[in-house]
């Protein structure tokens, strides 16, 4: 599940991110995305297993509203969810993986935990920099274009540590991803 806000408007800003990983990884594995409910939604096979990709198309602070209601449609284990999203407490183009915790102020993230009823989710934060003065004003904005480079780059390297989770689970996606130099490639 990947978090942003729907639209042409938002396309490239800071809080889209998760969008755009959520794409890499459609592109990567010949997915399109189609709309259900209130998110679109692509289908795949990874190493045997079906995998669902989805962007909400509620606005970011009520993506739990969508996510849950995906979740129940499908059937699926909150546990099975895996949200993509951007965070300001990490330099531009930095990953964090986590297995489960609080949405440390980000709402978007809140309102997924709030949606599914648990802190039991595993994430994939993508850095986008802190603000020079206003919050809201810099998660709307595009990156700088010296910056893009190292966005592309954390796109590619949070769509690998989404693999590797799904391949080897969260906690080796942790090892291989949270250090400061992580690998670039999945294989």
């Amino acid at each position: 599940m990947g978090l942003g806000n729907p639209g042409r408007r938002y396309r490239g800003t800071r809080h889209n991110v998760g969008f755009e990983v959520v794409e890499r990884l459609a592109r990567r594995w010949g997915a399109r995305f189609r709309a259900e409910g209130r998110a679109e939604v692509a289908q795949a096979e990874v190493g045997g297993e079906p995998v669902l990709l989805a962007k909400p198309l509620t606005f970011m602070n009520l993506s739990g509203q969508a996510v849950a209601e995906l979740v129940r449609r499908r059937g699926l284990e909150p546990s099975h969810v895996l949200v993509v999203y951007d965070d300001m407490d990490l330099p531009v183009g930095a990953i964090r993986i986590r297995a489960r915790g609080s949405a440390g102020g980000h709402r978007g993230m809140a309102s997924v935990l709030e949606g599914l009823g648990t802190l039991e989710i595993p994430r994939v934060r993508v850095g986008i920099g802190r603000p020079g003065s206003d919050a809201v004003d810099h998660v709307l904005s595009r990156f700088e274009p010296e910056e893009r480079g190292q966005v592309e780059e954390a796109v590619e390297r949070a769509a690998d540590a989404v693999e590797v989770a799904l391949r080897d689970g969260i906690h080796r996606a942790m090892d291989r991803f949270n250090r400061k130099t992580a690998p670039a490639a999945a294989g």
